[in-house]
C-alpha cells in the first residue's frame, strides 16, 4: 500500500493517549516505504503539531475541511476546502450558538479551528446537547459525532471528500486500491464507503450497528483495539505482501 490513511482518536491512540506503539507504527510504515496520512476531526492547530513533531508530510484535519502539508523546505502550508464565505458564516453562527446556549461547551481547541467547531458533548447534560443539535439542524449546519466531540460545519465537508481531493491534487499517481484506511468512529463512515480497503479496529464494535457503511475488515479482541490493532494488522499485511 502506498498510503495508509487513518483516523486519530481511538484508532492511533489507546485510552485517549499516544503510546510507544504509535512510534512503532511510524517505523513500520517507513520501513515498508509507505506513508501515513492522519485524517482527523481534530483542529488545524493539531495538524501543525502532528507535522512539527512527527515524520509526516500531510494531514487532513477538521473532518476533511483543511489540508496541512510540509513542503521540500520544511515549511508548513494549508489549504481550506470550503470558501471564505462559508468560514465566516460558521463563525457568525458559532457566536450566536454560545449566546443562546451558555451551557454549550466548545472544545478547548476550538480557538485553533477554522473550517469547523467542536462541542464537548460528554461534559453536557443530555437535554442541553439535544437543544444544541436542534439549533444546528434549524440553521442548516452539518454535524456529526466522533469519539470525543460533536463537530459542526458549513459547506460540503467529510473525511472522504477531503481524502478524494487530497489524492487528486497531492497524490495523483496513487489509486484508491493502493490505499488502506483504519478507523473506529461514526465520522469514519464516509471513508468506509469511499475506499475498497478499510479496517475497523476492535473498539468500533461499540458503534458498528449505527453504520450503514462498515469497514471491510473488523478486528476483534482487546489486543486489536486502537493503535495496537492498527500495528498488528499492518505488520501482518506487510509480512504477507512480501511473500507474493
Amino acid at each position: 500500500m502506498k498510503i495508509i490513511f487513518s483516523d486519530f482518536d481511538g484508532t492511533l491512540t489507546n485510552n485517549g493517549k499516544l503510546g510507544a506503539v504509535f512510534f512503532d507504527l511510524l517505523n513500520l510504515i517507513d520501513k515498508n516505504k509507505s506513508e501515513l496520512v492522519i485524517v482527523s476531526g481534530r483542529s488545524l492547530s493539531w495538524g501543525h503539531f502532528f507535522l512539527t513533531h512527527f515524520p509526516l508530510k500531510h494531514v487532513i484535519m477538521e473532518g476533511g475541511g483543511v489540508i496541512v502539508g510540509k513542503n521540500k523546505e520544511g515549511h508548513l502550508y494549508e489549504e481550506n476546502l470550503i470558501s471564505d464565505q462559508e468560514i465566516k458564516k460558521l463563525d457568525d453562527l458559532t457566536n450566536e450558538l454560545v449566546k443562546l446556549y451558555p451551557k454549550c461547551i466548545l472544545s478547548a481547541d476550538s480557538f485553533g479551528r477554522r473550517t469547523d467547531r467542536a462541542i464537548e458533548f460528554s461534559q453536557m447534560e443530555r437535554s442541553d446537547v439535544e437543544a444544541v443539535e436542534l439549533f444546528l439542524h434549524k440553521n442548516g449546519l452539518n454535524f456529526s459525532r466522533s469519539n470525543v466531540h460533536i463537530n459542526f460545519w458549513v459547506g460540503d465537508i467529510s473525511k472522504a471528500r477531503g481524502v478524494e481531493y487530497f489524492i487528486k491534487n497531492y497524490a495523483p499517481h496513487v489509486g484508491k486500491d493502493e490505499c488502506l484506511f483504519y478507523g473506529d468512529a461514526a465520522n469514519d463512515e464516509s471513508m468506509f464507503e469511499f475506499f475498497p480497503n478499510t479496517v475497523g479496529v476492535s473498539n468500533i464494535l461499540a458503534i458498528l450497528d449505527q453504520l450503514e457503511y462498515k469497514p471491510k475488515i473488523i478486528l476483534e479482541g482487546k489486543d486489536n483495539s486502537g493503535a495496537l490493532g492498527v500495528y498488528n494488522h499492518l505488520r501482518e499485511f506487510f509480512d504477507q505482501s512480501k511473500n507474493f
